[in-house]
């Protein structure tokens, strides 16, 4: 019983996850050559992403929007603007973020999507 009590003691304040472990997320960043917006994006986002509780839940893929869509991804409707920012979960677009309006409106945004679709709590 004092094992099972030290069991769920320890649980209790255990850090909880990003994410639940059984859910395979990316954002799948589609952009092209030339597009002002993007560049911003990589030049205030993209060194960081990857170090983030977001970055880890979801790690960054890049598309090109001229190419063709990889076999590996359903999406729900056509893409048309870059950037344009899919949440894929097991290969299906869950949300998706068009454009880019500054760092305060990503992270804010992003945490949003992340929250309501694969249980993000933003701890690591």
């Amino acid at each position: 019983m004092r094992r099972l009590l030290l069991a769920f003691a320890l649980g209790l304040f255990a850090p909880l996850p990003a994410v639940a472990s059984d859910i395979s997320a990316q954002l799948v960043m589609v952009e092209e050559d030339g597009c002002v917006w993007c560049e911003l994006w990589d030049e205030e986002i993209k060194d960081i992403y990857p170090k983030t509780a977001e970055g880890r839940a979801a790690p960054l893929r890049k598309i090109n929007i001229q190419d063709p869509l990889p076999e590996d991804l359903t999406i729900k409707a056509p893409l048309v603007y870059t950037p344009t920012f899919l949440l894929v979960v097991d290969g299906q677009e869950v949300a998706r973020l068009e454009g880019y309006a500054g760092e305060d409106f990503f992270w804010g945004m992003l945490g949003k999507i992340l929250r309501e679709n694969i249980h993000f709590t933003g701890d690591s």
